[in-house]
């Protein structure tokens, strides 16, 4: 079980077409998508490098069994997998996005039509 952060929590409420602190639903526009598809990807990448870090001695800066460590390796993850993200990363937004735009057009050309 992974754990769920506020990152975490706004990326459901873009998926979900909800804004949890508005409190109100989004639009399904290109930006939010291409938004989700990259918050999507950092997170992706940020369990890569959580994994990476778990499976050797200590953490990226051998300090990791103080919690001050510990909370500066999760900080350093999280950034660089949102700097990943946001420059291209592993390729999962641009697919993503695109695989979500499609349905997005296919649902409004179905409302439409009926």
């Amino acid at each position: 079980m992974t754990d769920v952060g506020s990152g975490d929590i706004a990326l459901v409420g873009i998926l979900t077409n909800f804004d949890p602190a508005a409190g109100k639903s989004v639009k399904d526009t290109p930006e939010n998508i291409a938004k989700a598809a990259t918050q999507f990807e950092a997170l992706l990448i940020g369990q890569l490098l959580k994994s990476a870090r778990g499976s050797g001695d200590g953490g990226w800066f051998g300090t990791d069994g103080d919690e001050a460590g510990s909370t500066l390796t999760e900080m350093s993850e999280q950034e660089l997998s949102s700097a990943m993200a946001s420059s291209g990363g592993l390729g999962l937004a641009k697919i993503i996005k695109s695989g979500l735009t499609k349905t997005v057009e296919h649902k409004s050309r179905s409302s439409n039509g009926a």
